[in-house]
């Protein structure tokens, strides 16, 4: 009987704080909005803003409840892609053995809804892989796991809070 009491307290603390499975606080807000990310950096790599945009835009999609629109969400980002490089990370015998592939994005974020959530930040991720590896070869599986990484970073501080 106090099992069952406390599982129904649970939910009822879930359902009131309209708090997702997920983890993340959404408040009264029913959709969301995902600009278009450009790519600012020195280095262009051409596929970059679309990839980052919908990986974004698909994440949210399949870690919230809301809807997503095209614009004026409830809940809206916007930003650029900051930076895109390729640094040595490890050296031996004076040549590279591991590169590490770095992207930086810029993100705004405007809740309607609850204003003192806003906020600007930057965002930066990597990927180490072997420098005997062809980066072209590679280059769209680096991409697709930093960009998994950039949006679960860019979904706790919007709605985890961290």
């Amino acid at each position: 009987m106090i099992r069952k009491t406390l599982i129904y307290l649970s939910i009822s603390v879930l359902l009131s704080c309209k708090v997702s499975l997920s983890g993340g606080n959404f408040g009264e807000s029913k959709t969301i909005s995902v600009s278009f990310f450009p790519n600012n950096s020195s280095l262009v790599q051409p596929t970059l803003s679309q990839a980052f945009t919908e990986d974004l835009r698909s994440f949210f999609q399949t870690q919230t409840p809301l809807t997503l629109t095209q614009r004026n969400g409830d809940l809206q980002f916007e930003g650029a892609i900051t930076d895109y490089r390729i640094n040595p990370v490890a050296i031996d015998n004076q040549t590279a053995s591991s590169n590490r592939l770095t992207i930086s994005v810029s993100v705004k974020f405007t809740n309607i809804k609850d204003p003192t959530k806003d906020f600007e930040s930057t965002f930066s991720r990597f990927a180490d892989f072997p420098s005997s590896e062809n980066l072209g070869s590679i280059e769209s599986d680096l991409i697709k796991q930093i960009n998994q990484q950039l949006a679960q970073d860019i979904f706790n501080k919007a709605f985890i809070n961290w």
